[in-house]
């Protein structure tokens, strides 16, 4: 680096404060790299705790840790790119090793001293080209961009029949041990990651489990060939192949495994669907443990009708139905999702508002969620040391509408995929974003607040 570049870059950085909202793995990543550009960084954490969902009982009040939770990605492939995990560690660590994880790389990158424990903020709000913070206990402050990375687990999303069912009723969000399902005949709804393992989980002390598989779904074996399914997968499948000849290696791979999902009442996938996976469940449904019925039609009581016609009586169901993303401290205009859809340009940048950027809106396909963080990190950070360009706001929508465009065709319209993400299109479009950032003209100050324009 020559002495001209470092002076401009150090001209950049000075003087720089950013804000980052929560001290989960995003929150932590983004502080890292900041940091390291010599960019003053305050996190705001509302419990006392560092790494976010992966806290069991998180003080925070919005935890959804579980005491079985694992990993479900490999933790070579999840971790972040300049962090592994222990050598010595398990592949799937539960949710102990992954939050004494994220401690360790706050430490290790000096990430800890710069979080305020029990700060919640209340208000986010331009002001003129900065942007002002509050916090429920009357503090704040004045920052050149805020982070928002608070994560998309902490709300939960419930069925519209929850009030018509007189049983037991939670949401996969409060589960934390079987124990209290002993004896009781259980409705597990949904086959997400947390559905599956609860499912697992209660079954050998319920008197019965029965899971509702809404969608069809391709439960993968966890285990290859004494290696990771993901390692096996990545040997068979390459970038260049389309997308039904990798959806036939993977139900002929699961096949072997566990026979056809027609046979333990599930429907094979013919379009992309959210990988599903447990180390357990096959065996269960082997054993009777678990049975699998199709969409709710109706409830009525503790009686619940299924689309297929049967029909049966439950004490208790525990909804795995997802959440709903609730960033009540930022303005209706400010939020990013409308509806079930993301507008955000790359998942991160409000297009009409610079300087609030969003991290960690995402479920990779096939993937750790954690390792993308990196690549979020890194070009928010180029964005606000003005490294890259960004393009006008028309030129965002064109982008965000590509990406759409993407999901709609290959993934169903439900709300479940309204946070998917192909790590492979994305990084793509982070690639083609940054070759292209190079070219545009400088972005003026003239404009409204926070309203790109170009000169």
């Amino acid at each position: 680096m020559t002495d001209n570049t470092s002076r401009t870059a150090a001209a950049a950085t000075a003087g720089k404060r950013v804000a980052v909202i929560g001290a989960g793995a995003a929150g932590l990543c983004a502080a890292r790299h900041l940091l390291a550009r010599g960019v003053e960084v305050v996190v705001y954490e509302i419990g006392t705790c560092i790494g976010g969902l992966w806290v069991y009982d998180n003080d925070n009040g919005m935890g959804p840790a579980y005491q079985s939770l694992h990993l479900n990605s490999e933790a070579k492939v999840t971790a972040y790119r300049d962090y592994p995990f222990p050598e010595d560690g398990p592949l799937y660590p539960d949710h102990r090793k992954v939050r004494q994880y994220l401690e360790s790389y706050a430490e290790r990158f000096g990430v800890t001293p710069h979080i305020r424990f029990k700060s919640r903020v209340t208000g986010v709000s331009p002001l003129g080209e900065r942007w002002r913070l509050k916090l429920q206990d009357g503090d704040g402050g004045d920052f050149d961009a805020v982070i928002v990375a608070s994560g998309h687990q902490s709300i939960p999303s419930h069925p519209e029949w929850r009030d018509q069912f007189t049983g037991e009723y939670l949401h996969s969000h409060t589960y934390r041990i079987p124990e209290p399902f002993r004896g009781k005949r259980v409705l597990v709804v949904g086959m997400g990651n947390s559905a599956v393992d609860i499912a697992s989980d209660i079954c050998v002390v319920t008197e019965s489990t029965t899971i509702s598989a809404r969608s069809p779904v391709l439960v993968m074996p966890r285990m290859l060939f004494g290696v990771p399914t993901s390692r096996v997968l990545g040997k068979l499948e390459r970038k260049w192949m389309p997308w039904p000849v990798r959806r036939t290696i993977r139900e002929v791979l699961t096949r072997i495994v566990h026979g056809r999902m027609e046979q333990w009442g599930f429907t094979t996938p013919k379009s992309r669907t959210h990988p599903t996976s447990h180390p357990n469940l096959m065996s269960h449904f082997v054993w009777d443990r678990i049975k699998a019925k199709p969409g709710i039609a109706s409830v009525k009581g503790q009686e619940v009708q299924f689309v297929d016609g049967s029909s049966q009586t439950f004490d208790a169901v525990i909804a795995g139905t997802g959440y709903s993303v609730d960033l009540p401290f930022l303005a209706p205009h400010l939020r990013p999702l409308e509806g079930h859809r993301l507008e955000l340009f790359l998942r991160v940048v409000h297009p009409s508002r610079r300087g609030l950027y969003f991290m960690g809106l995402f479920n990779v396909a096939g993937g750790g969620n954690i390792r993308m963080m990196d690549d979020q990190a890194e070009w928010i950070g180029e964005l606000i040391l003005g490294d890259l360009r960004l393009p006008d706001e028309m030129q965002m929508r064109m982008v965000m509408e590509e990406e759409q465009a993407f999901l709609r065709h290959h993934y169903p319209g439900s709300p479940r995929y309204a946070l998917e993400l192909d790590p492979t299109f994305y990084r793509a479009q982070l690639a083609r974003e940054r070759k292209q950032a190079g070219k545009r003209p400088s972005i003026s100050t003239t404009s409204a607040p926070g309203v790109a324009s170009t000169t």
